[in-house]
């Protein structure tokens, strides 16, 4: 199979800003019914063990950590979101994979922004909605927008990993020469 010609710059602009919009959108739907519907720090099984809902407002980062600095996670949270941005707006990202990691990426980031900057008690130091729980995975209670970004940056490791560039290249590894698969085989005619 040919491969497939890179995004034109407007193409990928586009289609990351659906992305991040509908995983935005996802988000904050989810957590309005969270706080609409669940009781604060209650457990509601939903599938025994396997999911339950714990609505919390974490003012810290993954496990709680960090709460007494929150206005640090809002300004990783911008940093973040600005730097996908501006590599969007350079048209440095021509790849269809890497535009929708970065797009759902972007989606997760804006999710707990948001919660950041518009949320109790009060801008920049608000607390994100947190009310999913999966006890058998791990101790953590997280939210739509926290499953996106830990999926999205291992999407981004294996691109990494795999060498697949922002502009829609790939790398190839370099092949070993006719001339070292001869200097690793034994010559036949020794004996």
């Amino acid at each position: 199979m040919a491969d497939r010609a890179p995004l034109r710059a407007s193409a990928a602009g586009i289609l990351l800003a659906i992305l991040a919009l509908l995983v935005l959108a996802a988000d904050q739907f989810a957590k309005y019914l969270a706080l609409q519907n669940l009781p604060l720090q209650v457990n509601v099984p939903i599938l025994g063990d396997l999911l339950q809902f714990y609505l919390v407002r974490n003012a810290g980062a993954a496990f709680s950590l960090g709460e007494g600095v929150t206005w640090l996670f809002t300004i990783a949270l911008v940093v973040v979101a600005i730097a996908i941005i501006v590599l969007f707006a350079l048209g440095r990202v021509r790849s269809r994979a890497w535009t929708v990691v970065l797009g759902l990426l972007l989606g997760g980031v804006l999710g707990n922004l948001s919660d950041r900057l518009f949320r109790d008690p009060g801008f920049g130091v608000g607390h994100v909605v947190d009310f999913i729980s999966t006890p058998w995975m791990m101790p953590a209670i997280y939210n739509v927008s926290d499953i996106f970004i830990v999926t999205m940056m291992i999407g981004v490791a294996l691109l990494v990993l795999l060498g697949f560039r922002l502009d829609g290249t790939r790398e190839r590894r370099a092949r070993p020469s006719e001339d070292d698969d001869e200097e690793r085989r034994p010559d036949d005619t020794e004996s």
